[in-house]
């Protein structure tokens, strides 16, 4: 079973580095890595903690020694990865393709991740391979940003898609994050590429109960979450399809050390999951460990064992 290590600063990081270093980065000849002991990184959050868990579990199954170290801040566990103090890291393709372009460009540098997974896939390579990372194949689970309205709004104006409330002239406040206002994927974004009228923005936060229950009381229509929430059905909300495809291809992508980890062994241990995991499986995921106060560790070997990943029975 994978231990579960809290890290709290980035002095409990410490040990021999076996990435390059920042002064020597560039092309990596060396051969890839199978150490036999690996760590796996969560970011501290429900689906990072549930990804690192099935992580663990496909790679015990493969033979692998594992532990688990839950780190909450990219700032610091990225590097950590760089150095091999942490083997494996569950990560979302266009948001680590845009942090790495910034931290290896400045933050002002012209994003990277874009709705084309493909594109967003070589430019996040082409980042992480000097660093001495290597990213695995992106699968179908997808985490980006995503709208909903309530179930009876949708059936009252036939809605599937945001292209629908675009063509159907609906005037649309929208609880969201103050960001929202201005920021590509969020109201811009709606009224430029749907043709949704947009009436304003309330400031409500991403996905948070008072965004919700704004929607749900009907003070607004709609409502920024993210495609893996949770608690959509608590509040009758529903998404809609971003059928023109407006958010970046945040698609959940293994990155690895590729001194330590950069093996077939391991690059075949995880891929095992591409071939099953879906957003509604990590939506629901979610919600047992969220609403129903199932641990992490249950959840992900219970999804395993019935998708026959893992043996029945096994920890």
């Amino acid at each position: 079973m994978a231990v579960a290590l809290a890290l709290s600063a980035p002095t409990a990081l410490t040990g021999c580095a076996t990435g390059p270093s920042l002064e020597n980065q560039g092309e990596v000849t060396a051969p890839p890595g199978d150490s036999q002991d690996l760590t796996i990184g969560s970011a501290g959050f429900t689906e990072s903690d549930l990804l690192a868990q099935m992580y663990a579990l496909l790679l015990e199954d493969a033979g692998y020694g594992t532990k688990i170290l839950s780190v909450t801040n990219r700032e610091i566990y990225e590097p950590a990865l760089e150095s091999g103090q942490i083997d494996v890291v569950p990560e979302y393709a266009a948001t680590f393709a845009d942090w790495l372009n910034a931290k290896a460009h400045g933050p002002d540098a012209p994003t990277v991740g874009s709705p084309d997974l493909a594109a967003t896939m070589t430019a996040l390579r082409g980042l992480a391979g000097p660093r001495g990372l290597t990213v695995l194949d992106a699968g179908r689970a997808v985490d980006q940003n995503a709208f909903a309205v309530t179930r009876a709004y949708a059936a009252q104006h036939r809605l599937k898609t945001l292209s629908d409330v675009g063509a159907a002239k609906l005037p649309v406040r929208l609880a969201a994050g103050d960001e929202c206002v201005q920021r590509p994927y969020c109201a811009p974004g709606l009224r430029e590429t749907y043709g949704i009228d947009v009436t304003g923005v309330d400031p409500k936060g991403v996905g948070t109960t008072q965004a919700k229950q704004a929607v749900q009381s009907g003070e607004d229509q709609m409502v920024l979450t993210t495609t893996t929430d949770a608690t959509l059905d608590e509040f009758g909300l529903v998404l809609l399809a971003d059928d023109k495809h407006l958010q970046n291809a945040d698609h959940i992508v293994p990155v690895v050390n590729r001194a330590r980890a950069g093996g077939e062994r391991v690059t075949a241990a995880l891929g095992r999951l591409n071939t099953v995991l879906t957003t509604a499986d990590l939506a629901n995921m979610n919600e047992q460990v969220d609403s129903w106060r199932r641990l992490p560790e249950d959840v992900a070997r219970t999804y395993l064992q019935e998708k026959k990943l893992i043996p029945a029975g096994s920890g």
